[in-house]
């Protein structure tokens, strides 16, 4: 029964994400997910040394920085996939460094995340992949299964593909498949790797709009790791600038607009992204 009104759930929520509507309102209460004064080092390197941010039920963070600032290392750690070597790492207020792997597991229930290859079974048509999970949870009938499994398809904009295997797609139809197995799982957030590299603009634009409506209309809480300015202006609520492994800086994309630090301000230029200008008075 519980399985049965899970899967009511997910389809009443992904319904109601296909149709127009206001965002929800933002809950109160402690951050759903805070990283304080997390360090760790490979060898002699230091990839991040004392980073501290935290996101809010609902709310989006990017994570901005140039390659091999430790962006993706952050969603790993964050997942119990790699173990800082100090600081502490809390997911709805659940101290990450005191589970155990089924506490892990656990946790991965209610925070996924879509990788940039996407991560889909080679050997499995699209349809069966995002019916993956729903038949790992189990207590579902075939038909709730591909019920779900055609709402989820609608709301990333590929029902064309259910029948197609991975290796027939494109980067950016994985990336919107992989979004699509991981709300399967019913998660309270995302963690997006890169999920705009080597995507044409108009995937790019078509994987930011679904990200946005994740969150809108699902409430969905997203951390996105992205080097794409014009990508994080448009989705960020908060933004975390990484450079050699310090947390440069932290807090809205308005302020990170306006920020004159020389390191932030050098990224600006060197990445060549235009910043909007304010249109003239």
């Amino acid at each position: 029964m519980a399985n049965a009104s899970a899967a009511a759930i997910i389809s009443q929520a992904v319904a109601e994400a296909q149709k127009d509507g206001k965002p929800s309102p933002e809950r109160p209460g402690p951050p759903f997910i805070d990283f304080d004064k997390v360090s760790i080092g490979f060898g002699d390197r230091k990839i991040l040394d004392e980073v501290s941010f935290h996101v809010g039920r609902g709310q989006t963070l990017c994570i901005l920085g140039r390659s091999g600032v430790g962006k993706s290392v952050s969603l790993r750690i964050l997942l119990g996939f790699l173990k800082a070597d100090s600081g502490c790492v809390r997911v709805d207020g659940q101290d990450m460094s005191s589970l155990d792997e089924r506490g892990l597991q656990e946790v991965r229930k209610h925070v996924t995340m879509v990788f940039q290859n996407g991560a889909l079974f080679d050997s499995l048509s699209v349809g069966e992949n995002i019916a993956f999970p729903l038949r790992e949870k189990g207590g579902l009938q075939e038909d709730q299964i591909q019920q779900l499994v055609s709402r989820l398809l609608d709301l990333v904009g590929a029902s064309e593909t259910v029948n197609l295997l991975p290796s027939s797609l494109s980067t950016g139809q994985k990336r919107c498949i992989a979004i699509a197995r991981a709300l399967a799982a019913q998660p309270e957030a995302i963690l997006y790797d890169e999920p705009t590299t080597m995507v044409d603009p108009i995937m790019g634009r078509s994987i930011g709009d679904l990200i946005q409506r994740l969150k809108l209309q699902l409430g969905i809480t997203s951390i996105v790791v992205t080097h794409d300015m014009r990508f994080a202006i448009r989705l960020a609520d908060l933004v975390l600038f990484l450079d050699s492994g310090k947390a440069l800086f932290f807090g809205t994309i308005h302020d990170f607009l306006e920020c004159s630090d020389p390191h932030v301000q050098r990224f600006f230029t060197l990445d060549a992204y235009l910043l909007p200008q304010s249109p003239a008075v």
